[in-house]
């Protein structure tokens, strides 16, 4: 087990080296700059300003200055926001979209995997029918598009939630909606595909020959073995949540992280952009490898290290 987890842990410092590498230089290869807005800077100013920000150094040596500040989680100054790091962004917006992402992420589960125990069980049934056509309808139906018809519908004319904000339990109904939709449509289809092929198995007909009741046939043999496709999904849908959807998190105007990292490619705020791409690198990699040990929980038959 401490051998796997630290070769784990060696691949995923890998893994987040290419990711920094790969986003500092793509984003210095980008036509333009931080300060390079509408408005023509005149050149004594603009010479001024990366003098400042060290923006007038060899690439490598930026690079290298970085990568020392990120080891110590020093993630830089916003070159847009004077006098705000990106750690600052960071704590400022990050409550916001933990809160929404775990609402979100617990209304997938709650609902998607009952959901699909129930269309598996009633297989072929009229309301399996009716969750397969919700849950294929909720797959191609992008979130911006959703979170609108969520607004029109149930504040616009029926006025039951509000709009923007997370002031209250009401604020967080429609964004979680629209940030869970297509999650809680796959876990729902993945859960059913899966309980139907645990429940074609030699092991789920021999329990029935023996007598055992269906409730156990159900829930203690033929659920533990089809939540391994889930689990594996729930790793990078953790990462997803709590980082927050950009699309949902404008269209609700909510002060999350979603919102400075839209305002950062827009303004080609580079340390911002970088940061944040980090933090959801990290958080990918942290619940990829959280995932990795449940197996081992969830299946006695997998036996994590070997």
């Amino acid at each position: 087990m401490a051998r796997f987890i630290l070769d784990r842990v060696f691949s995923i410092a890998l893994t987040l080296a290419a990711v920094v590498t790969l986003t500092f230089f793509m984003m210095h290869t980008v036509p333009g700059g931080p300060f390079a807005q509408d408005k023509e800077v005149p050149p004594e100013v603009l010479r001024a300003l990366e003098a400042k920000y060290h923006l007038d150094e060899p690439l490598y040596l930026q690079y290298v200055n970085y990568v020392k500040g990120l080891l110590v989680w020093d993630l830089g100054p916003s070159f847009q926001k004077i006098g705000v790091s990106v750690n600052d962004i960071i704590k400022q917006s990050m409550p916001a979209s933990a809160k929404l992402g775990a609402v979100a992420f617990v209304f997938v589960l709650l609902v998607g995997i009952p959901a699909g125990i129930y269309s598996a069980v009633r297989r072929d049934s009229l309301p399996d029918q009716a969750i397969r056509f919700v849950a294929t309808l909720g797959q191609t139906i992008p979130s911006f598009v959703l979170a609108t018809l969520l607004i029109y519908v149930f504040s616009s004319k029926l006025k039951i939630f509000p709009t923007f904000g997370l002031r209250t339990w009401k604020h967080f109904v429609l964004p979680s909606i629209a940030l869970g939709g297509y999650s809680l449509s796959f876990v729902t289809r993945l859960v059913r595909s899966s309980m139907l092929e645990a429940l074609g198995q030699d092991y789920i007909m021999t329990a029935r020959a023996k007598g055992v009741p269906e409730f156990q046939v159900f829930f203690k043999h033929a659920l533990r073995n089809s939540l391994i496709p889930v689990v594996t999904y729930i790793g990078p849908l953790i990462a997803t949540v709590v980082t927050g959807s950009f699309v949902v998190e404008k269209v609700f105007a909510i002060p999350g992280m979603g919102k400075f990292f839209v305002d950062s490619i827009t303004n080609r705020d580079y340390t911002v952009l970088m940061g944040l791409t980090i933090l959801d690198a990290i958080l990918l990699c942290a619940a990829v490898l959280i995932v990795d040990l449940l197996y081992g929980l969830i299946d006695p038959r997998i036996r994590v290290g070997k």
